[in-house]
C-alpha cells in the first residue's frame, strides 16, 4: 500500500458526506422531506396558542384529533419515502390524498403551509424514478455503435442516446414523384 492512498487520507466528514449523497441519491429524498415538512403544521397550529400581550388565540377546532393524525400519517409517509422507496407511488398518491382532505379538516390545511408542501411532497414522490447503474466499463456514447444504424435506408430515424425509452420512428418521406416500379430492386415499399 502507498502512503498516497485515498481511503486513508480522506476526512471522516467528507466520507460521511459522500455516503450522504449516495444514499439519497438512491431514493426520493426531496419527497419525503417535503412531505414531512407539510405533515408538521398540518398537526401543529390546531394545537397551537399565540399570546398576544395577555389574549390568548386558540386555533384548535372541533376536528383537531383529525388533524393531528393527518400530520402524523403525512410524517410516516415521508420516512416510507426514505427507507421503502419501492413504495413511492402509493406514499405519494396518499400524500396527495391527505394533502386533499386537510383543507377542510385541519385548519385550511395548515394554513396553506401544509397542504402546498405534503402537495409537492406527493407529487415528487410519484414523478421519481430510480436511476440506472452506470456501465464504467461501457464505451463513451460517440464510439458505441447504434443498432439502428445498421440497417439501410431513410426510413429509419437515428436513435438518440439522450431518451432512455425512445423508440425508432420511421422518418417522413418528402413528396414528390414516385420512383419506377423497379427502381426499389424489387423491395416493397411501405408510406
Amino acid at each position: 500500500m502507498s502512503p498516497e492512498s485515498t481511503g486513508q487520507n480522506e476526512h471522516y466528514i467528507r466520507v460521511i458526506r459522500r455516503r450522504f449523497h449516495a444514499w439519497r441519491g438512491n431514493r426520493p429524498f426531496w419527497a419525503g422531506l417535503f412531505t414531512m415538512a407539510g405533515g408538521l403544521p398540518i398537526a401543529y397550529f390546531p394545537y397551537a396558542n399565540m399570546h398576544l400581550g395577555n389574549v390568548t388565540l386558540a386555533m384548535s377546532t372541533t376536528a383537531g384529533a383529525g388533524s393531528l393524525i393527518i400530520g402524523v400519517l403525512l410524517v410516516t409517509l415521508g420516512l416510507t419515502m426514505w427507507f421503502h422507496h419501492i413504495v413511492r407511488v402509493f406514499a405519494g398518491v396518499a400524500a396527495i390524498l391527505l394533502a386533499l382532505i386537510s383543507i377542510p379538516v385541519a385548519n385550511i390545511g395548515g394554513f396553506v403551509i401544509g397542504f402546498l408542501l405534503s402537495l409537492l411532497g406527493g407529487a415528487l414522490s410519484l414523478s421519481w424514478a430510480p436511476g440506472e447503474p452506470r456501465d464504467d466499463e461501457a464505451p463513451p456514447a460517440e464510439q458505441a455503435p447504434d443498432a439502428l444504424s445498421s440497417r439501410k435506408g431513410p426510413a429509419y430515424a437515428h436513435r438518440s442516446d439522450d431518451l432512455p425509452h425512445a423508440a425508432a420512428v420511421p422518418q417522413q418521406r418528402a413528396a414528390g414523384p414516385d420512383p419506377a416500379p423497379g427502381a426499389g430492386g424489387g423491395s416493397h415499399r411501405v408510406g
